[in-house]
């Protein structure tokens, strides 16, 4: 693939914090390019540094040290207000734990998440419902997040990521709280959307969803240790 294929590119990202007198660097020298329109999934044990790099590459926190592009934007060199729109416009996020609002319902948790987009206000009804219809939940546009199963719960929670149009969907571990058979129709409709173009990369601990992106990146101790293909039939265990 072409340079102008390249969605993200990392460059020796690094993230380091003290936590007393001690440096403590879960991130180290990490880089990698993900394609548009690629799915890639992010594995490796507790601790190795996962939910580190989606943070990164998810504009909430920022390296130590290292380059990010995102679009051939350098993020490093980006104000807070503009990584704020930058945030705004190419990513949705999908949580493990839903972050939904419970006093506000299905339909009001999408709008709210379109408040920070570039969509005008007149047009946020409409996407939120296209977004909830596209998961499914169409019919629950009034309930609460308490009236919903766990399933329902991250439908949701895809809607909200969806509902502005992002290029690029980072999901961490959004099966890790649901049993196996709800789980797998997540991950139905994650690579749905993977089909119609958008950029997934999810982190999981789960080999076989794992094996089913296109690309899968091990870290280990804050490093890549191995990238490996689908074609690669064995996912090698670094646990």
């Amino acid at each position: 693939m072409s340079k102008n294929d390249v969605i993200i590119h990392a460059k020796n990202l690094t993230r380091k914090f003290k936590m007393g007198n001690v440096d403590v660097i879960p991130l180290k020298n990490v880089s990698f390019d993900i394609q548009k329109g690629s799915f890639t999934t992010i594995i490796g044990p507790s601790g190795s540094g996962k939910s580190t790099l989606l943070n990164l590459l998810g504009l909430v926190d920022s390296p130590t040290s290292g380059e990010l592009y995102i679009n051939g934007l350098k993020v490093h060199e980006q104000s807070d207000h503009q990584l704020t729109k930058l945030r705004a416009k190419y990513i949705g996020f999908i949580f493990q734990s839903f972050h939904l609002i419970p006093v506000l319902n299905v339909l009001d948790n999408v709008m709210l998440q379109l408040s920070f987009s570039d969509l005008p206000k007149s047009d946020h009804k409409e996407a939120a419902i296209d977004a909830l219809e596209q998961v499914g939940l169409g019919d629950k546009l009034r309930n609460y997040p308490n009236d919903l199963s766990g399933g329902q719960r991250q439908r949701v929670s895809i809607a909200r990521a969806i509902a502005k149009k992002p290029e690029i969907i980072l999901a961490d571990e959004p099966t890790g709280s649901l049993d196996s058979k709800t789980g797998e129709g997540i991950i139905s409709i994650i690579e749905e959307l993977h089909k119609l173009g958008k950029t997934i990369i999810m982190v999981t601990h789960d080999l076989d969803i794992a094996a089913r992106a296109e690309t899968q990146l091990v870290l280990r101790d804050g490093e890549i240790r191995e990238t490996r293909t689908k074609d690669q039939k064995e996912l090698m265990k670094v646990y």
